[in-house]
């Protein structure tokens, strides 16, 4: 028997600046995309790891008002939990993201003392993603 990953959810306050950072800056592809009363959200996916998704998705969406709330507050602050991705080319990704309108730059590319070669940045919508060299 074997478990392994399915999907990722990142919530976010705009779907569609979300969408532009992850699918143009980023290089996901779109794989769904679907809408319920007020709310969307889209399944992303990379041509090297197709059967693992990052689902892009809105704080209030299926949640109560108050979860949804407090959620949004959490992402305004920047304090849910951080995304780890990898490139086979760092210095290129990170050129790309230090472009994009909305995303935000905290540590270049930089060795680390514990051996992996990283950079961190936030995604338009405040998210922590930090992005190693493959």
């Amino acid at each position: 028997m074997t478990v392994s990953l399915s999907a990722v959810h990142i919530l976010v306050d705009d779907v569609d600046a979300a969408l532009r950072f992850y699918r143009d800056t980023l290089g996901f592809e779109v794989r769904n995309e679907v809408s319920s009363n007020d709310f969307r959200w889209i399944t992303l996916a990379t041509v090297k790891q197709p059967e693992i998704a990052i689902v892009l998705s809105q704080t209030h969406a299926g949640r109560s008002e108050q979860d949804g709330d407090a959620l949004a507050a959490l992402l305004a602050k920047g304090e849910l939990r951080p995304v780890h991705l990898r490139s086979d080319d760092l210095d290129a990704i990170f050129e790309k993201i230090a472009g994009t309108p909305g995303a935000e730059v905290l540590e270049e590319p930089a060795t680390r003392f514990w051996g992996v070669r990283d950079c961190a940045v936030r995604d338009p919508a405040g998210n922590l993603l930090r992005i190693e060299q493959a």
